[in-house]
């Protein structure tokens, strides 16, 4: 009987002896885990932040947005492909906005989900708006107003896009309203401050464009109207827009 105990033992221990290296296993499939999820956070935060670059747009949802990157990146030319001073650049939402405020592609064009899928199905069936060529051969889009870009994110127009939080605000970080607006030009003479409503309320996107120079829209009426340093007047952009 005493034989049969201990043979009985032994049997138990080598047992015991195999089962030993399981929790090793366990921890090699945790360890396992933890670096595919590691691997994936870290694809994820760089796609994320590929998503807000003009390459990431070009790649992934527009074809034609060579034009439009360049503008944004080192503003060395307009979406027409007209070459442009340091100064003219500044004159360019896109690349004034990412020098004074390191803003982003994704600042002004949010990344509403509906209106990407929309953008996505477009991209795929080539049924995108074009507007034509510039100079340089690339394509150009059909322009899009600040209204368009308003409307996504439930926003009344295009001046309430650009005077909203995080945007356009007083230097106690309140909103900006219109008054505001009119306050800060208030050095212009009355005749010409862009933004008194004397002939009603002028978009903002009349003045301030996106991927070209900002034109003085009175211009268009009053020859005399003074022009900022870099901006056009209505007829000098109207010869620079060549499609």
């Amino acid at each position: 009987m005493t034989e049969e105990i201990k043979e009985e033992t032994v049997a138990a221990v080598e047992e015991t002896t195999e089962a030993a290296p399981a929790p090793k296993r366990k921890k090699n499939k945790l360890a396992i885990v933890g670096a595919v999820v590691a691997v994936v956070v870290v694809l994820g935060v760089g796609l994320w932040v590929w998503h807000e670059q003009p390459s990431f747009c070009n790649a992934i949802c527009h074809a034609p947005m060579d034009a439009y990157g360049a503008t944004y990146l080192e503003g060395d030319v307009d979406k027409y492909g007209n070459e442009l001073t340091e100064t003219e650049a500044l004159a360019m939402m896109s690349f004034n906005h990412k020098v004074n405020a390191d803003a982003r592609c994704m600042s002004c064009h949010l990344p509403v989900l509906s209106q990407q899928i929309g953008e996505a199905t477009e991209w795929v069936t080539g049924s995108y708006e074009v507007e034509g060529e510039n100079a340089n051969g690339q394509v150009l889009l059909a322009e899009r107003t600040l209204d368009e870009l308003a409307e996504p994110i439930g926003l009344a127009n295009g001046t309430e896009f650009c005077l909203r939080a995080g945007c356009h605000v007083n230097d106690d970080g309140s909103v900006m309203t219109r008054d505001d607006l009119l306050a800060k030009t208030a050095g212009l003479s009355d005749k010409f401050n862009p933004h008194k409503t004397q002939h009603g309320e002028v978009a903002c996107g009349e003045c301030h464009k996106g991927h070209s120079q900002s034109v003085n829209y009175c211009s268009q009426c009053h020859a005399e109207a003074p022009v900022p340093e870099g901006w056009l007047s209505v007829s000098e952009a109207k010869k620079k827009a060549t499609v």
